[in-house]
């Protein structure tokens, strides 16, 4: 790997291999912190040797030898060494090729057992939510506490403390470095496509900020969600989270104008959405169908293929996706889906039938303060010619948001309805 910034290319190398070469440590030492500690000894070797000897043809293997290297050097200064090498099989006379080969061979394989344990870990219902998202993008995304500070707008020190708690959370509650047993799967894979989700949902719709997004977060989402499908191929929900992050991440490019100024679906140029994201998530959902009955996240799958398959808002499949929507209420009920669907049914079967579904709403404690339930109320009312309730509507919604692209397009759409 000649000719290329050896900075540069452990920063990528990092971003790639940091989540198996932190697994892979974690089952040797039993903890996520002195994993972690240990994989960083190795990314800063390879940042002071690689300048000077240049970057090794396996960088990801290179990095992985030196990071256990330092962990059963560490474990050769612990009276338990011997202990630990005859639990994980390894022989402590072993000759160094032989290590070279177990790793290269580790690292042909992908998706290895140690990382689902990670990430099982990382996403533990023990953390807290906020806990979760840092743990999983620090671990197996590979981003630092400043690059996470930067993607949810929150000081580098509230990050560094979330990270920190997460990892006495799991230390205190000694919570092992483990698949959870076939019992409490289900509910710790929720736990685990939850976190995913609101990863790529903070980079699709950011809830604060200048931005109207943040791609880098959907990207890391989507990385995260593709190792998932690989460690876990029979999982239907998998497949179908997968498939929905796929086919929003299709649209990101439509959903911006020149000045970075939110363009709404209905508006956005279908020319400009992503056919080859668009093929490979209709392909995931697909896939999902084909193992068993769709989940939340397929039927939400489901529900954005209706937009993906049109080549017009005309074309789309209103009345299908309004069926969709009542079927994911069912399975998954919240305010936030019976909104939606007030959307899906105004667009099938008219704005008067959608405001009955929203003004049943209004009670609701949950979208108390979530503006796009003025914002929903105020287009249907624009819709049925109430212009100046609409502008009413458009204008609480823009105090009710933290986003100021979001806050600008409320004002705009309010200022449009002026007589």
């Amino acid at each position: 790997m000649t000719g290329s910034d050896p900075h540069r290319v452990v920063e990528a190398v990092w971003r790639m291999e940091a989540g198996r070469v932190i697994a892979g440590l974690a089952r040797i030492v039993g903890d996520i912190g002195l994993a972690e500690e240990l994989a960083q000894d190795a990314l800063v070797i390879a940042l002071e040797q690689w300048p000077q000897s240049g970057v090794p043809d396996n960088p990801g293997a290179w990095l992985t030898l030196t990071a256990k290297h330092r962990a059963i050097d560490m474990l050769r200064r612990r009276s338990r060494y011997e202990e630990k090498l005859q639990e994980f099989g390894r022989d402590q006379v072993r000759q160094q090729a032989d290590v070279e080969t177990e790793t290269v061979d580790m690292l042909d394989d992908p998706f290895g057992d140690d990382v689902l344990r990670l990430l099982f870990t990382a996403c533990h219902p023990v953390l807290s939510t906020e806990g979760r998202l840092a743990l999983t993008l620090r671990l197996l995304g590979g981003l630092s506490t400043e690059e996470i500070a930067r993607a949810f707008l929150v000081p580098e020190p509230t990050v560094g403390q979330r990270i920190f708690r997460a990892k006495r959370t799991l230390s205190d509650k000694h919570i092992k470095i483990e698949l959870p047993p076939p019992g409490e799967l289900p509910a710790r894979l929720a736990s685990v496509l939850e976190v995913i989700y609101l990863i790529f949902n903070e980079g699709y719709a950011a809830t604060t900020g200048d931005d109207w997004m943040r791609p880098s977060l959907c990207e890391e989402a989507l990385r995260l969600g593709r190792i998932l499908v690989g460690l876990m191929p029979s999982e239907t929900e998998v497949h179908g989270l997968v498939a929905l992050m796929e086919l929003q991440m299709s649209r990101i490019v439509a959903r911006t104008g020149p000045d970075g100024e939110p363009v709404l679906l209905l508006d956005q140029d279908r020319g400009r959405w992503d056919r080859l994201l668009i093929r490979r998530g209709l392909a995931a959902l697909q896939r999902a169908e084909s193992l068993g009955t769709l989940g939340p996240y397929g039927l939400q799958a489901a529900i954005a293929a209706c937009h993906a398959r049109a080549m017009s808002a005309e074309d789309t499949d209103w009345e299908r996706m309004a069926a969709l929507y009542l079927v994911l209420g069912h399975v998954a009920p919240s305010p936030v889906v019976e909104l939606n669907r007030a959307v899906a049914v105004s667009m099938a079967y008219g704005p008067g039938r959608g405001l009955e579904i929203v003004e049943g709403l209004g009670a609701e404690k949950a979208l108390r303060e979530y503006p796009q339930l003025p914002a929903v109320r105020g287009d249907l009312l624009a819709r049925l010619g109430r212009t100046a309730e609409a502008r009413e509507e458009f204008e609480r919604a823009a105090g009710l948001t933290r986003n100021e692209r979001e806050r600008s397009l409320f004002l705009r759409q309010a200022e449009a309805l002026r007589e």
